[in-house]
């Protein structure tokens, strides 16, 4: 086990890759800066050809415009049916007429049934944004706990953050292009994300997901997009 320099143990947060969480910006340890970015599904299967054609069309422009490298993230979880029949009864809450009700307790019923008999999954897809070009914005060293932030690294993330901005500005662009929606994750956000990758029996995604290692280049991408 990792002991602190005076012997006692060290705690969780100093074996945590992230240091701080400061307006939607994560800081790593080490100096390194990263804003994440959420994109819904886009259902392939239902497309017709054409569609497909001119969706992996953009997909390809959009890697090829990319200077600089990210990280994608495919997080398989359980769905949360109870959410969804909440919503569903709020949104017909509003004056919906008795056959609509009718319907909606039909289908209430059926997703109940469905869930019951098996385990119901959904796919939540993120887009790990770095700062920096050639580790402008990185790698400074690791800051110790109880050490203060010195100016420079005041500088560093307010650069870095304009970067992040700018960039998923530019990600959500090239991703809306050809029919994915996006939403960058706020700090609230980023904590819930970052505790539920440390919950039982999902450390090891959250682990890799998150820290600063070797990202995937548009490149090798487009590639595996070719070979698919």
């Amino acid at each position: 086990m990792a002991h602190a320099a005076d012997g006692r143990h060290a705690s969780a947060q100093e074996l945590l890759p992230l240091d701080d969480i400061i307006d939607s910006v994560l800081c790593l340890r080490g100096g390194d800066y990263r804003a994440v970015i959420e994109a819904q599904s886009v259902n392939f299967a239902l497309k017709s050809e054409t569609e497909r054609e001119a969706i992996m069309a953009g997909y390809r422009a959009f890697l090829n415009a990319m200077t600089y490298q990210i990280q994608v993230i495919v997080r398989v979880l359980p769905t949360d049916v109870e959410a969804y029949l909440i919503g569903l009864r709020e949104r017909l809450s509003g004056g919906a007429s008795e056959s609509l009700r009718r319907l909606a307790l039909d289908h209430e019923s059926f997703v109940r049934k469905l869930a019951r008999d098996r385990t119901l999954l959904e796919r939540r897809f993120y887009v790990i944004v770095p700062a920096g070009l050639e580790g402008a914005f990185e790698r400074h060293g690791i800051r110790w706990p109880w050490q203060d932030r010195s100016a420079n690294g005041y500088q560093d993330l307010e650069a870095a953050a304009s970067q992040l901005a700018h960039r998923c500005q530019e990600i959500a662009g090239g991703l809306g292009a050809f029919g994915v929606v996006t939403h960058r994750l706020g700090s609230e956000e980023l904590v819930q994300l970052w505790s539920s990758c440390l919950d039982a029996g999902t450390a090891t995604v959250g682990h890799s997901a998150l820290m600063p290692l070797p990202v995937v280049s548009g490149l090798r991408q487009e590639r595996a997009v070719n070979d698919a």
